[in-house]
């Protein structure tokens, strides 16, 4: 199996910025969320495939390894950027996947400029970084309600303490 066709899903942020213009153009609606997404379980699935419900294309952000650090501490990402990077392509509800150094996605939601802001309904909508730059644009954010007992910490600790499902 050739990985081509996945790779040319995991873009740099100018190419990002290219292929948007094409959707923009034919009209498409973007939809936009972000994550670690360290180890996919089926939490993340439902989540992605109710996101991309909300739109024409959807583009995730991924933490880079360096940030995951930052955020998650040092024994996390458990995979590495690229590991990460190729799972998400390999889902047939995300059509981009773009990597982000930052601690936040602020800078690339506001080069992304999406017409939905999706994030996980363990987020409040007055803490999900990014509402105002959205809804200025005129753009909706959405919470997608989160599947409880479902969560890469959750996995890792079960891995720690020797235990299966």
């Amino acid at each position: 199996m050739s990985l081509v066709p996945l790779r040319k899903r995991i873009l740099s942020r100018e190419q990002l910025a290219r292929r948007l213009a094409e959707h923009r153009r034919r009209g498409e609606r973007i939809v936009f969320t972000n994550g670690c997404f360290d180890l996919i379980h089926p939490g993340h699935v439902l989540y992605l495939e109710a996101a991309r419900a909300l739109g024409d294309v959807l583009v995730v952000g991924l933490n880079s390894d360096a940030s995951v650090r930052r955020l998650k501490g040092p024994s996390r990402p458990v995979c590495t950027q690229q590991e990460r990077a190729l799972v998400l392509a390999a889902l047939r509800s995300v059509d981009y996947v773009v990597v982000f150094e930052e601690d936040t996605p602020l800078d690339l939601i506001r080069e992304v400029g999406p017409d939905v802001l999706v994030k996980g309904g363990d987020w409040a909508p007055e803490d999900i970084v990014g509402r105002e730059v959205v809804e200025a644009r005129g753009g909706e954010v959405v919470t997608v309600p989160f599947v409880p007992g479902t969560s890469t910490t959750g996995i890792v600790e079960r891995i720690r303490r020797g235990r299966g499902a």
